[in-house]
């Protein structure tokens, strides 16, 4: 296991919920893949909001790569900062009046009409990488199923090679003939890629398909139990 990447202690945030977000610890080593249960939609937006350092904590400490959000002054420094992360998201725009081709084609330019060959070339790696056809780069956003709007907002997260991916119940739109593939391709690529990755979901068996580490939250301390810790106990 690499070095520590994501560090939170003692963490709390208010929010509009019945009681404050509470995190006694979290740390994410580098190559490390760790799902979490037990954050709502809403929780796993404030949390990512947190690590990311759009916001800050009331209390705590959130350190990412040795950096504390904390000390993040200007608007440029964030912006430098955000380039280590991928997030996977329903908050994470997609131009629906835009081809699949165009919208994974954003991060690398904003000269949409006529791709250079090397952009072209770029979003077709990526359209293999997440699961998506030649054929479909030429459909509008708008005609996308939601599994492949999902692998569309994945090859948007992972265009700019981060080094941490943040994923927000992704799988919630999937049905379940569908979860179990986009379980086996998130895994894939967060080995390939080698990738710390924290993934929010609700469903057990998704969390133990994509990451080495299952963690569920005790909201009314913060901690964090190993999921193996429970079925050891029940069994």
């Amino acid at each position: 296991m690499g070095n520590p990447l994501v560090r939170l202690r003692d963490v709390s945030k208010q929010y509009n919920a019945l009681r404050p977000l509470r995190l006694q610890q979290l740390e994410l080593n580098e190559g490390q893949s760790i799902a979490l249960l037990g954050f709502d939609a809403t929780a796993a937006e404030v949390l990512v909001s947190v690590i990311t350092g759009a916001t800050l904590p009331d209390a705590g400490t959130v350190d990412i790569a040795g950096v504390p959000t904390s000390s993040i002054q200007t608007s440029s420094e964030w912006l430098k900062f955000l380039e280590q992360f991928g997030l996977l998201s329903e908050r994470s725009v997609l131009v629906d009046q835009l081809t699949v081709e165009q919208n994974l084609a954003l991060p690398f330019t904003m000269e949409l009409e006529e791709l250079a060959i090397g952009v072209r070339t770029q979003v077709r790696q990526l359209a293999e990488e997440v699961g998506l056809n030649i054929a479909d780069l030429s459909v509008s956003a708008a005609q996308l199923t939601e599994p492949m709007r999902l692998r569309l907002r994945l090859g948007r997260a992972l265009a700019l090679n981060p080094r941490i991916l943040l994923a927000e119940h992704p799988n919630a739109m999937l049905s379940a003939d569908d979860t179990p593939a986009f379980a086996a391709d998130l895994s894939r690529i967060i080995s390939a890629r080698r990738l710390s990755a924290l993934v929010f979901t609700a469903d057990s068996t998704f969390a133990s398909a994509v990451a080495g580490d299952v963690l569920t939250l005790q909201p009314a301390s913060g901690a964090l139990k190993r999921a193996d810790g429970w079925r050891r106990w029940f069994s």
